[in-house]
This record gives C-alpha cells, structure tokens and sequence, in this order.
C-alpha cells in the first residue's frame, strides 16, 4: 500500500509554520510545526500536521500523514460541488458554494489551496470568523466531508435533494445557534 501511495501524484502545500518553543529545564526547547494539504486533483484531498526540529523533517511528516488520511469529496461533472454548505468549526466559519462553468475559484488563502487540492475549478467561498489559517482549513475539510450527493443519500430525484441540502443546512445553523446564546451568557 506504501508504494501506491509513494507511486501516485499528488499536489501539495505548506498552508502554515508556525516556530514553537517548550520551557525545561535546560532552558527552551525550540521545534516547528507545519500544516500541509494534499489532494489527487481528481477529488481526495487530506490534511497533515507534522512537529519536529527542522522545516524539512516536519514537512516529511505531515505529508506523510495527510496522504494516508484523504477523504472522497463529491463533485459534480469534476469542477464543483453538490450543494452549498455552511460549516462552523471552532472560531471558524465556512460557506462553500457552487459555481457554473467557467466561474473559477473564488476563495479566501486557505480554502483556494484545499479547494485546488481537491481538483475543484468552479467554486464561491466565503470565510467568516476566524483568521487562522489552520482552523480554516480544518473547516473547509469537514464540510467537503459532508457534502451528500443522490446516491449517497438514497435520492432519485431533485426534491429528495433538495430535502437533503436543507436538512444539512437546519442541522448547522442550530449548532451555530446554540454555540451563540451560550458564550453571550459567560
């Protein structure tokens, strides 16, 4: 399984590096840490987080990691996704729309670089929220991850669809909702 993963290509990036320090001792203990997305360009796509003392070993890493971990993402006709989806994760909120044919990628940083990971050409984004580059990413990744296609669901026709998308969408907001009175009464 190692060489096919090794064998087939794959687009990657560095979204993020971030410099660490721990406290011991001996004084600091200085590593890095770097986020990097992988994707076939043909609708898989993961994400790695990989720690260590040089650029280079932490990179290793979390390719390595993102490889091995790559989600299915349902595309229609190979350039866009089913439905529009908002997603809150954490600080971050995401909202992922189709596009038509010759739209292109209309995206925030993080999400462009998931989004070309994927092999997605037309797309509409939206990031709200936070501005970490890594929450973000996380965020976009969960909600290509629950994007329903027809036969996902079991659905034949475009009302069942339809039903689908709304109730993915009621399933967000009152997440969103519940998440909102509760900080306002800390």
């Amino acid at each position: 399984m190692n060489n096919e993963i090794n064998q087939q290509e794959y687009f990657e990036k560095v979204v993020q590096v971030n410099r660490v320090s721990k406290k011991t001792k001996g004084g600091n203990k200085r590593s890095l840490s770097v986020l990097v997305v992988a994707g076939d360009r043909r609708g898989q796509v993961g994400v790695g987080l990989g720690k260590a003392s040089d650029v280079q070993s932490a990179v290793r890493k979390a390719t390595s990691y993102a490889r091995k971990h790559l989600i299915n993402v349902p595309l229609v006709d190979n350039r866009t996704i089913p439905h529009s989806i908002l997603i809150k994760r954490g600080a971050a909120k995401v909202i992922l729309k189709p596009a038509r044919a010759g739209t292109g990628i209309i995206a925030g940083g993080a999400v462009r670089v998931v989004v070309e990971a994927v092999g997605i050409s037309d797309i509409v984004s939206k990031i709200l929220g936070t501005r970490n580059r890594a929450s973000n990413v996380y965020a976009t990744l969960e909600a290509l991850s629950r994007l329903k296609t027809r036969s996902n669901k079991g659905i034949t026709d475009k009302e069942g669809v339809k039903e689908a998308v709304k109730e993915s969408r009621t399933r967000v907001v009152k997440k969103v909702r519940k998440a909102g009175p509760a900080n306002a009464a800390a």
